[in-house]
């Protein structure tokens, strides 16, 4: 009798172990992920930067969260629950990836044209279309576009920018129908659909969240290849690797340099989420400067959260709590970086 009861204990903890390791929940954990060389995924005229010293995007590790998991993270100082629905809202884990892809290959392109005008070297940005995003349920070429699809004509009409493709757009009726060329996969489709109504307006749309899908083009030739490292919080270490190479070289001096933000075309630097955790990741790899978004705080965010910080703030109070001696470098705009490496 012994030896059977033995036998389901076995079993039961076999069973506790086995959902605790892998019974997936409905949370994600967010905690310190890594902080990368640049010169692995940056080339430039062909070359990469082999000069003393390094610049380092930094990560967020992401996964779902187990039973084990979720209690390891209780006893983490760097590590945050997530819901699905505030990290991905309503999106399916593969809309999900692709807009990080579409957001990552933004940021490249983003970082191109500004260390390039920076430089005075040559580019040319290319417009390729309008980017699908998302899709609303009642849209009607749901089932026909996809997201990450590219439109590239409507009706026969090609746009140079998203304000111009949804002006054509409003000037139509609710019902009526449009023919849609997009590329899918590499290939070129078409599909004619009516369009409906926007929620909360009377105008006419396709039901789709759009942004514009470009390419940039140089002269001396560049490559960033990201594997799979998503979103757009590399742009400015990306827009400095880049730079740095095409400048000479003489900014880095043999330091380790990390940081985050994006970047856009103006060369303006944006918030990101995560920095606190992003702090750790270049505390561990030796970073000695690490470049934070200084983001203003608005009335309209006290407003929405009476406890918001903003990025440098949250970067400096995590540098504080590991004891790291980085500095922790406030920056508005790609000229922020530049002014102070120079120094």
């Amino acid at each position: 009798m012994r030896k059977y009861w033995r036998k389901i204990g076995l079993i039961v903890g076999v069973l506790v172990l086995l959902l605790g390791v892998f019974w997936p929940l409905p949370f994600y954990l967010e905690t310190p992920g890594t902080a990368e060389a640049l010169n692995k995924f940056v080339t430039v005229a062909g070359h990469r930067d082999q000069r003393k010293g390094r610049y380092m995007l930094t990560t967020v590790a992401l996964q779902q969260a187990r039973p084990f998991t979720y209690l390891w993270s209780k006893t983490q100082p760097f590590a945050e629950v997530v819901s699905k629905e505030a990290l991905m809202g309503d999106a399916s884990d593969q809309t999900y990836e692709q807009m990080q892809t579409y957001y990552m290959q933004s940021s490249i392109n983003a970082a191109i044209t500004v260390a390039y005008r920076r430089a005075g070297k040559s580019y040319h940005q290319q417009y390729l279309g309008i980017y699908v995003m998302s899709l609303l349920a009642t849209s009607k070429f749901k089932g026909h576009l996809a997201i990450g699809d590219t439109v590239t004509k409507i009706d026969g009409h090609r746009f140079k920018s998203a304000p111009q493709f949804m002006d054509y757009v409003k000037k139509q009726r609710v019902g009526q129908k449009v023919t849609v060329t997009y590329v899918h996969h590499k290939k070129v489709k078409t599909t004619t659909q009516p369009l409906v109504k926007l929620p909360g307006t009377k105008q006419p749309g396709l039901g789709i969240t759009l942004v514009d899908h470009t390419k940039v083009k140089t002269k001396i030739p560049v490559k960033v290849a990201v594997g799979d490292i998503g979103g757009p919080s590399a742009g400015t270490m990306f827009t400095l690797a880049i730079y740095d190479q095409l400048t000479g070289g003489h900014l880095r001096r043999g330091r380790k340099i990390a940081g985050t933000g994006t970047m856009d075309t103006t060369g303006k630097v944006g918030a990101i989420g995560g920095i606190d955790k992003k702090v750790v990741a270049a505390n561990r790899a030796g970073a000695t400067i690490f470049f934070a978004p200084d983001d203003p705080v608005t009335k309209a965010d006290k407003k929405a959260d009476p406890d918001y910080q903003n990025n440098y703030t949250v970067a400096k109070a995590a540098a504080k709590r590991i004891h790291s001696k980085m500095r922790i470098v406030p920056i508005k705009s790609f000229n922020d970086v530049i002014t102070y490496l120079k120094k």
